[in-house]
């Protein structure tokens, strides 16, 4: 088991201190690995963020509503979106009644894919915890915030 004191060769003068210290080094880590394991499928980790929130709304969505709930609020989002289109893992239909609203939804190709990676066992680092152990982790989190 690691411990960041010796990963970044540091000593910290709290251990609130620490905490951040490795929350901030821990979450590197994490983004490095999600890209990683998002290469072979072609996309990035912020364009499986899209289509995860595609498939769970059910129904097509705003764009400006998926911008809202995106982990990591993008500036780049339309050019995200525009990637997934391309690659036809998403459809875009305008409104009818007002041209300027977009409404996107997710395509069979892009639940597909979701499939795919929901099956895949490439992110094994997080065997390491237990059930307990990841509700207890996520708990924390959520109480920093």
């Amino acid at each position: 088991m690691g411990d960041i004191s010796n990963d970044i060769k540091s000593k910290f003068t709290s251990s609130k201190l620490k905490a951040l210290i490795n929350i901030k080094y821990t979450a590197n880590w994490l983004n490095s690995r999600e890209i990683e394991f998002f290469k072979p499928y072609g996309i990035s980790p912020q364009q499986y963020n899209i289509l995860r929130i595609l498939r769970g709304a059910g129904e097509p969505t705003k764009v400006q509503i998926i911008k809202e709930r995106m982990i990591e609020r993008a500036p780049n989002a339309t050019r995200l979106m525009d990637k997934l289109c391309d690659k036809k893992l998403i459809e875009r239909t305008r409104c009818d009644h007002d041209r300027r609203v977009v409404f996107i939804n997710i395509s069979k190709q892009g639940l597909t894919l979701l499939t795919t990676i929901d099956n895949s066992t490439k992110l094994n680092f997080l065997e390491n915890l237990t059930k307990e152990e990841a509700t207890q982790l996520s708990g924390l989190l959520d109480k920093i915030r």
